[in-house]
Order: structure tokens, then C-alpha cells, then sequence
């Protein structure tokens, strides 16, 4: 094991999108070591949390304020908050309404979340980390709204690193690349366009969720007590290729 198992033990954390793809590889690696978590999903059935694990899958939608304010608040202490809910609609985000929804729930939906997380963060000393993407650095002419909320958010992290941490909150997001999941399966099945980002990525090959939660263990834990505002890559070497 790369970090030592009590490494989060005593500590809450709050995983959104957590119960699919990446969120779901990081809820399950935080509560792997110690942390008891809570994980927010459209589908909370879709989480398999082994026994041993204390994850607690919850369905609330992120652009759903009081639902959000009500988990808040019953937690008894938060320290750490991961954001990591967020769609995508190739092809449709031209439409108006299509654009709007993917930013309320990439974008809005991690403010949201920060903004309620921030009074109990405050009192553990606690952390957050945001989902960037490669295209927080590129355009996407097919995902326009996915972009737009990407190079948002990576703006935010940085914003919100400069505003939190008088109340001693380190504020960090990872940027993953191509990383295999079900939001990236179509790509993967195929090959026209899976093999394009194969060949740009060094590493040869596409991420697993765990490569992501490693990274994010990382910025939650105390080996990066000075890190905050940064956008970590874990890309394989896609943005330098």
C-alpha cells in the first residue's frame, strides 16, 4: 500500500459524483484508508462499497441547494470535500439549455458545494479538491460547455485557494486525462478516435480511477500541507506530448 491505512482515520470526507467513475474510485480509496465517507450520486445502487469500508452512498443532485445545505449541516464535522460530479453531452452542448445544465452541474455544482463545506472545513483545518480536466487547458468544439465549465473550475480552484485560506482550507484540483470510466466509453469503443489518445499519451494506455485517487489522496493528505491552488495533471504526459 503506497500511503498507510489509518492515513485518514477520524477524518470525514464527502465525495460528489462519488458513486460512479472517478468519484467512486476515490470514495472507496479514502474510506480504504480511514476515513468514514459520504458519497453523492445520481444513483447511490451503483456504488459496491465492501463491507469493511464505511461509505455511505446518498442520492441528491448537485444543483439541488436544500438538499445539499440539509447533508451539510447534519454532518457532524467535514474535512474533506472532494467535487468530482459532472457531465457531458457530446454534440448537443450548442443548444442553449443543454449548455446551461452541463455548467450548473460542472461548474455551479462545485461552487455550491465549497460554499456550504466551507464553515465546518474551517474548523477541521480541512481540504478540498476540485475535478479540472484536460480540457481546462484545451477547446473541445463538440463540448463547449463541458470546456468552458472545466477552465472554469480550474479558475475557481485557484480563487477559492486565495479566499479559504485565512480559515486554513488548502483548495487543489486534478486535471485527469484520458481515464477509463463511463463517461469516456464511447470514445473507447472507438478506435478512430480511442487510438489518436493513445498515441499522444507517453504512457500508453488509458487511466483507471485509481490512478486519479492516488493523486487526490495526496492533496488531501499531510504531505501536502503547503500545496494549495494548484492543478495537478494525471494525464500519462498528455498535456506536455
Amino acid at each position: 500500500m503506497t500511503f498507510n491505512s489509518d492515513l485518514f482515520k477520524g477524518k470525514t470526507a464527502v465525495v460528489t459524483g462519488g458513486t460512479t467513475g472517478i468519484g467512486a474510485g476515490v470514495a472507496l480509496k479514502l474510506a480504504e484508508l480511514g476515513a468514514s465517507v459520504v458519497a453523492i450520486g445520481f444513483n447511490s445502487q451503483a456504488l459496491v462499497v465492501p463491507s469493511d469500508l464505511d461509505v455511505r452512498a446518498v442520492e441528491i443532485d448537485v444543483t439541488d441547494t436544500p438538499a445539499l445545505q440539509n447533508l451539510f449541516e447534519e454532518l457532524p464535522r467535514l474535512d474533506i470535500l472532494i467535487n468530482c460530479a459532472g457531465v457531458i453531452r457530446r454534440g448537443e452542448e450548442h443548444e442553449i439549455d443543454v449548455f446551461e445544465k452541463v455548467i450548473d452541474i460542472n461548474l455551479n455544482g462545485t461552487m455550491r458545494c465549497c460554499r456550504l463545506a466551507r464553515d465546518k472545513l474551517a474548523a477541521s483545518g480541512g481540504t478540498i479538491v476540485n475535478t479540472a480536466s484536460m480540457l481546462s487547458f484545451f477547446g473541445g468544439g463538440l463540448v463547449p460547455a463541458y470546456s468552458a465549465s472545466k477552465g472554469a473550475v480550474m479558475q475557481l480552484t485557484k480563487s477559492l485557494a486565495i479566499a479559504y485560506a485565512a480559515d486554513g482550507i488548502r483548495v487543489n484540483a486534478v486535471a485527469p486525462g484520458w481515464i477509463a470510466t463511463p463517461l469516456t466509453e464511447a470514445l473507447q469503443k472507438d478506435p478512430q478516435r480511442s487510438q489518436p489518445i493513445l498515441q499522444r499519451t507517453p504512457l500508453g494506455r488509458w487511466g483507471k480511477p485509481e490512478d486519479i485517487a492516488q493523486a487526490v489522496v495526496f492533496l488531501c493528505s499531510p504531505a501536502a500541507t503547503f500545496i494549495t491552488g494548484t492543478i495537478l495533471p494525471v494525464d500519462g504526459g498528455y498535456l506536455v506530448a
